[in-house]
């Protein structure tokens, strides 16, 4: 696997657990989750990236890596993922500057692995 793909796995277990004692949360969450990333007005391609540009804005390394790879699967192109980090570094500046390069190494990692 991948640094990324490796991300997503460590939390993976404790997520697991969380859900079974929290349930109803997490229900609520998948629930919002699913009606917010389907393809409406705004492509999901495009929801993920969003999502990426706060993960990146926020420094959450697991989120960064989730919605990088929404976005590879659902078809963001490199050119896409690069004008949107910059764009997050324009608006996040520094600290922005610094987990965007994260964002950019879990798109090549992820776009090698679902093309």
């Amino acid at each position: 696997m991948g640094q990324y793909q490796d991300e997503l796995k460590k939390i993976a277990q404790p997520t697991a657990e969380l859900r079974e004692r929290i349930s109803e949360a997490y229900d609520g969450f998948t629930t919002t989750y699913r009606a917010v990333y389907r393809d409406g007005a705004l492509p999901t391609a495009t929801k993920e990236m969003m999502a990426v540009a706060i993960a990146i804005s926020q420094g959450c390394t697991p989120c960064i890596a989730s919605h990088v790879r929404g976005a590879v699967r659902k078809g963001a192109t490199e050119a896409e993922f690069a004008e949107m980090i910059g764009v997050t570094i324009q608006m996040g500046g520094g600290p922005a500057s610094v987990y965007a390069p994260v964002a950019w190494e879990a798109f090549k990692e992820f776009k090698e692995r679902y093309g």
